[in-house]
């Protein structure tokens, strides 16, 4: 464990009193912020979680839930993150309903891959990884969905797809956070960092309280370049919006996670559809549902499921995800600060992505020796050639 930091002598603190200062100061409560607060805190580490809004509630619990199988090998490392994520996914699963009693809806249900301009690429990358699939043809895909309206196109079999659903899981990370030792403070809005010596001394409420901890984490998604570019490390993370769209049909219609480029249906164990999803990375960071978008979702929808046009369209929602220039996270030290961490820019990712990113997270602030793959996520990385994961996230 590291050793205890001390607070700033003279200024008022909100740690002042306190026999023990936070290890970790995690920035941002949504699925990165809370799952890497977990594993710390399971880590031995004193942590708190600080939030501008409610725990768990911008891009985290946005999203659809589509994790998409762990291949042995994992040929690049955002798929090494993935891996390591899906694998743990039904160990937590487990863990969380132990101790909070939440369902998170976590289940392995199939996917459909539908061929496009991608998928011989995509291709080389399930066989060298030894992903499990096989492919199909129209006919057999009606057989297997019968609701479903092919367009004559070949497409892929994905035994071992599987599924969350995120507000679920969110909120069985916020239940257990404080079971855990963890403390979460929502609806506290940092202003600036306090910095001596060029090295962060604290960072800043609303109110004026300086917050002080041993170590910092960085992972307020779509809002962390606010706080990365004061210590000159602009990564240009920015929103992009998402739309989504539930259906909720007089009986069950897919069985499958249905993937048509970064478009999905995805069937929920209750019978609704949930389809996604837009892109919008002009709307910055208006989260608002659009017209235009409904729209579009709804056109996507019904040309697959035609049945859907005879659903009802509940409700629909959107978020903002923090995306990175060149389509990776960032995870690790930042540069020219011994205690500032940050895991920011997963896009539309975070779930996929989150058990990597925790343990990678405990490695470096502990000092272990993270998975060679973690040189890839560094802040001070040079610019990165695109990068083809085996699935489009």
């Amino acid at each position: 464990m590291p050793e205890p930091g001390n607070s700033v002598k003279g200024d008022r603190s909100y740690n002042e009193g306190m026999a023990k200062i936070p290890d970790v100061l995690v920035l941002g409560g949504g699925i990165i912020g809370l799952t890497s607060a977990y594993y710390l805190a399971k880590a031995g580490l004193r942590v708190e979680v600080i939030d501008r809004g409610e725990m768990g509630r911008e891009a985290s619990w946005a999203g659809a839930g589509i994790l998409p199988p762990a291949g042995r090998s994992a040929g690049n490392p955002i798929d090494a993150l993935r891996r390591d994520t899906v694998r743990a996914f039904p160990v937590l699963t487990m863990l969380l309903k132990m101790r909070t009693g939440i369902e998170n809806g976590w289940t392995v249900c199939g996917g459909i891959e539908v061929e496009d301009g991608e998928t011989a690429h995509a291709r080389a990358v399930w066989d060298a990884d030894g992903i499990r699939y096989r492919k199909i043809g129209p006919e057999r895909l009606a057989e297997m969905e019968p609701n479903l309206r092919t367009h004559g196109r070949t497409s892929y079999h994905f035994p071992g797809f599987a599924q969350v659903r995120n507000p679920r899981h969110l909120r069985a990370l916020v239940a257990a956070c404080p079971l855990g030792g963890i403390a979460l403070t929502p609806r506290c809005h940092l202003t600036e960092w306090e910095i001596g010596g060029g090295r962060v001394a604290g960072i800043r409420d609303a109110s004026g309280t300086l917050r002080v901890a041993d170590h910092y984490l960085i992972a307020c998604g779509a809002w962390a370049e606010a706080l990365l570019r004061p210590l000159g490390c602009p990564l240009g993370i920015h929103p992009v919006r998402g739309q989504i769209a539930l259906y909720r049909p007089a009986e069950p219609l897919l069985t499958r996670v249905i993937l048509d480029g970064k478009r999905y249906l995805v069937p929920r164990g209750d019978g609704r559809i949930l389809v996604g999803s837009t892109e919008e990375p002009e709307a910055g960071f208006v989260k608002a549902t659009t017209p235009e978008g409904e729209a579009d979702l709804r056109n996507f929808a019904e040309s697959w499921v035609p049945a859907l046009a005879r659903a009802t369209l509940e409700t629909s929602w959107a978020g903002l995800r923090p995306t990175s220039r060149d389509g990776l996270p960032s995870i690790g030290r930042v540069p020219g600060q011994d205690r500032v961490f940050a895991a920011v820019g997963h896009g539309r990712a975070g779930i996929q992505l989150s058990i990597g990113t925790a343990r990678l997270i405990v490695d470096m602030i502990a000092g272990k020796t993270p998975p060679a793959y973690a040189d890839a996520f560094r802040l001070d990385r040079p610019p990165t050639a695109n990068v083809r994961p085996a699935f489009r996230s």
